[in-house]
């Protein structure tokens, strides 16, 4: 196990750097020129080369890539083209903590109903509570953010005026509450809808019916034989949706004056503020490798027959 999480570390550094050279290239020869954003109107072209020169734009791809890449080892992003005098790092700083805790607010939702519901839906297969939890889910699933927002708005704050509308006060704030519930939804349906066909399929193996032929106790029965190997597809999703914790919501945040890392994310790309796009890329690139290793060390303890292969 050690030497295939040290063969995965060491592959790190070269995913990262390939999705950063692609990010790169598509800045440099993409449309739009960052200086000209920076002007606006005012263009001197004297003014325009000495930008140029300050922030190496005036030299090939692959030298500024290379200047970049060592500047970041220094844990220097560069500096925000949109935002004068801030530095890319610092604006990523101030906002991942808070598209974070959105994230796991909205994904501690989808766990605490979706597991619930799919088991539900999988000891009724075939009846109406199985018909009426899948339904919902694929409702839930096929409801767009722009749609359920203000749906949320009217019922919680217009009608019934027990959550606020808008604005941020971290984790443990009422104002996190329709957020989250909103960014959970579709989680649930997914996770509901898996668990349920996980359970399903584990309920007809051998092991399970033999161990009922024994007369173990039904809640012995889904908690050591099927639970446990019903939640490792679940546990798959989960994992990889650690990593969508720093790519933000752009949408919701943006709804309720979220001041997360999606918004940023937004105004950077109209902005064409390349090094925040580039950093913003590295980091979602990071997460997603960091998921995926999580994911596999997960296997190894959950399923024992992965221990057995290696």
């Amino acid at each position: 196990m050690g030497g295939y999480i040290l063969r995965r570390l060491l592959w790190t550094p070269v995913l990262l750097l390939t999705v950063g050279l692609i990010t790169f290239a598509l800045n440099t020869y993409g449309p739009g020129d960052p200086v000209e954003m920076i002007m606006q109107q005012y263009q001197d072209p004297q003014v325009v080369a000495r930008i140029r020169a300050q922030r190496g734009l005036d030299q090939p791809l692959l030298v500024q890539y290379g200047i970049y890449i060592r500047n970041v080892l220094k844990g220097d992003f560069g500096e925000s083209f949109k935002f004068r005098g801030q530095t890319v790092a610092s604006l990523i700083g101030t906002r991942l903590g808070v598209s974070v805790q959105l994230g796991l607010a909205a994904l501690l939702v989808s766990l605490f109903l979706g597991i619930p519901l799919g088991l539900l839906a999988a000891r009724r297969q075939g009846r109406w509570q199985d018909t009426a939890v899948i339904s919902g889910a694929l409702l839930l699933n096929s409801l767009p953010v722009f749609i359920t927002a203000p749906f949320f708005l009217m019922l919680f704050v217009l009608w019934l005026g027990v959550l606020p509308s808008h604005g941020w006060g971290g984790l443990l704030d009422t104002r996190i509450i329709m957020p989250a519930l909103i960014l959970g939804l579709p989680g649930v349906s997914f996770i509901a809808r898996m668990t349920r066909n996980s359970v399903v399929e584990v309920l007809a193996e051998d092991y399970v019916r033999t161990a009922r032929a024994k007369g173990i106790p039904e809640f012995r029965v889904y908690w050591r034989h099927v639970l446990w190997n019903a939640m490792i597809p679940v546990f798959t999703v989960v994992g990889l949706a650690l990593a969508t914790l720093v790519s933000g919501a752009i949408v919701t945040e943006t709804y309720f004056g979220i001041p997360g890392i999606g918004r940023l994310a937004l105004d950077s790309f109209f902005a064409r503020d390349y090094p925040v796009i580039t950093a913003f890329s590295l980091l979602v690139a990071a997460a997603y490798v960091m998921a995926n290793l999580i994911v596999d060390i997960g296997y190894h303890f959950l399923d024992p027959r992965i221990a057995g292969y290696e």
